[in-house]
């Protein structure tokens, strides 16, 4: 044994130093890191994965934690290029009757379930059927995966009554939004459920940390006979395990109990993984409790996790703000640790061990010269995935003071539109923050998040007490009884509540929209209570593709559209105003009004004809690049906010 060791720790020595050999590193703290890198793995992996290119591609959930990444900076850009990304690296596996090539679900397989996450994002994005196909194949596979006698999902079906922190990314954050999308509410238990037999059983009670692995059965190798966990405390393992958290959290129901549970646990994770933070570089090591073994090393992608798992937790306010620096220090550790910018400008993560698991076949017994045993690599998968998403996280921390401890309340009262699922069930649409399709403000909710502010949605009549806590509140396209069967007309008492609560300090944005698509009566009555009429009309109607026809110019002297150079709008209506109203937006003639503001006792309200700033017109997906409606969108989010701090 002593040998062995020997043997294994020189071969880590010397992967973990050619890993660490560098050409050049860049400082540069402008620089978006997790857009280097994401251009680095789009280069790689142009179009399908494979771990080496001599390889054939193959279904893998190496390729879901890159994907996500990118699609964080879909999120945080609307560049295009980043979505068309994901649709094409999917589409490669995902075929149109829906089945998935290479997947199969006889093999039980944990990790197979973790590329779901991409396959759910593109069914709400376009709603193709393909998608929810291939979406509903992998759920199937979790209705007979193979259990633990508590219920406890196996890792794989050859790893027997065998949990593993790996898993819980891999299946839960897809499980949860499968719930939450399909309505399948029983999920959150069971999501819940998984997330606390892995730390009742993976807890080291001294430390808090969680070793890699548990077997119920006492009868792996690796397994400590009296308690069934494998020795160590891995890097990486945790690192899946906090993501695994704080994303599944994304789709909790607010007052489901199992968020309170997770969160616990969450908080008892944090403190323990800080604690083997290494103080001098700000990363961790392999094997995090270890700095001094011979051989250990930091390593970067469950650096990464654990940085982006302490990041999203603070922001998200799961975790305190306490962590803040732990962060900071962390991240400033990746980059000077791991970042490399080669001879030909290409950025590259070294420092990521390519694998290490339990058991299988050569047998790994979880001792620490097994761990060290593992190569190191540049570039691997797991960790320019897992950076990626470590470095869009971060990349918010600069914005969120704008807007931090405000709330922006989105009505689902006048608005109030459902659709049928293809399972019966029912989901509200149209101008949602959870609607990603053309017809949602999923993206517009990303930039009032990115300046740090709460989203929520208002789906009862407003009130002197549910309007409180609001700072900004959004009333768009009230319902038409074409649109709703039992339309939530405007009365006098939601014009009163409103008009109070503004005079107050709020901030209104209306958005209505054009003749034909809108309810004018009773929207117009709570425009009067601010001067702003919306005219039954529709103007700017643009024939086809011809963009040219919607287009609009913002003026360097714009008081609102600051960086916004060339905007987009069509089929809107225009407004009349009077005092305490005006315009600040006119077309082109001077002659029709586009957009109007109305100071109101401390408060202020924003008017436009048109819902606008739903993903159709902001993604990216439609416009040409030459529109900037996320730049029109971000000025407007970022000047309204302003409006809340005049109170």
């Amino acid at each position: 044994m002593k040998k062995f060791l020997a043997i294994t720790c020189s071969v880590a020595a010397l992967h973990h130093a050619t890993a660490q050999t560098s050409t050049k590193m860049t400082t540069n703290p402008a620089t978006k890191w997790s857009q280097e890198m994401a251009h680095t793995a789009m280069k790689i992996w142009s179009d399908s994965f494979a771990l080496t290119p001599d390889k054939p591609a193959r279904w893998s959930y190496d390729q879901g934690v890159i994907l996500k990444g990118v699609e964080s900076i879909w999120n945080a850009t609307a560049n295009v290029r980043y979505y068309n990304y994901i649709q094409r690296s999917m589409d490669f596996f995902v075929q149109e009757d829906g089945t998935i090539k290479g997947y199969r679900p006889d093999e039980y397989n944990i990790d197979h379930i973790n590329n779901g996450k991409l396959i759910l994002f593109l069914y709400r994005v376009t709603g193709k059927e393909k998608y929810r196909k291939a979406a509903e194949l992998l759920r199937k596979q979790l209705l007979t995966h193979p259990r633990t006698t508590e219920g406890g999902f196996f890792h794989k079906n050859i790893y027997p009554s065998q949990m593993w922190l790996d898993g819980l990314y891999m299946g839960q954050p897809f499980y949860a939004e499968y719930a939450k999308v399909f309505n399948e509410d029983t999920i959150f238990n069971d999501v819940t459920r998984q997330f606390v037999l892995m730390e009742k059983h993976a807890r080291d009670p001294k430390t808090g940390l969680l070793y890699h692995g548990w077997d119920e059965k006492h009868v792996q190798k690796w397994a400590n006979k009296e308690t069934g966990l494998s020795p160590h405390f891995w890097g990486r393992a945790l690192g899946w395990y906090g993501m695994a958290m704080v994303d599944a959290l994304d789709h909790f129901p607010a007052g489901h109990p199992g968020r309170d549970s997770i969160i616990g646990i969450l908080n008892r994770f944090a403190k323990a993984v800080v604690k083997v933070q290494d103080p001098k570089t700000g990363v961790w090591y392999d094997i995090v409790d270890m700095p001094t073994e011979k051989g250990n090393y930091h390593e970067a992608s469950g650096s990464s996790m654990l940085v982006y798992t302490l990041a999203k937790g603070v922001r998200l306010g799961y975790l305190p703000a306490s962590y803040g620096p732990a962060v900071q220090k962390g991240y400033a550790g990746l980059i000077k640790t791991f970042i490399e910018t080669d001879a030909n400008g290409q950025t590259n993560l070294k420092g990521t061990v390519k694998v290490s698991g339990l058991g299988g076949n050569p047998y790994r017994d979880g001792s620490f010269a097994y761990y060290m045993s593992e190569p190191v690599i540049v570039n691997d998968p797991k960790g320019v995935g897992a950076f990626i998403k470590c470095a869009a996280e971060v990349e918010l921390i600069p914005t969120q003071s704008v807007g931090k401890g405000k709330t922006v309340l989105l009505d689902t009262w006048f608005n109030n539109e459902w659709k049928k699922e293809p399972n019966g069930t029912k989901s509200r649409f149209h101008y949602t923050w959870d609607d990603k399709a053309n017809s949602g403000f999923a993206m517009l909710g990303d930039i009032f998040r990115t300046y740090g502010m709460r989203t929520t949605q208002l789906e009862s009549a407003p009130t002197a007490q549910n309007l409180k806590g609001a700072s900004v509140y959004i009333v768009v396209d009230p319902d038409t009884k074409k649109e709703t069967a039992d339309p939530h007309f405007i009365q006098t008492a939601d014009i009163k509540a409103i008009s109070e609560w503004v005079k107050a300090g709020g901030v209104l944005l209306l958005m209505g929209n054009d003749t034909g698509n809108a309810e004018f009566e009773h929207w117009n009555q709570l425009g009067a209570a601010f001067g702003i009429h919306f005219n039954e009309n529709s103007l700017n109607r643009v024939q086809g593709n011809q963009y040219e026809q919607g287009a609009f110019y913002p003026t360097a002297q714009d008081a609102i559209f600051k960086t916004a150079k060339k905007i987009y709008i069509k089929e809107y209506s225009s407004l009349e105003v009077k005092q305490p109203a005006t315009a600040v937006f006119k077309d082109a003639s001077g002659k029709d009004i586009v957009m109007a503001v109305a100071k109101y006792g401390k408060g202020t309200v924003f008017a436009v004809g048109d819902p606008w700033f739903y993903n159709e017109y902001v993604d990216g997906r439609k416009l040409p690049a030459e529109y900037e409606n996320y730049n029109a969108a971000t000025d407007l989010v970022k000047w309204l906010i302003a409006q809340t701090n005049k109170k």
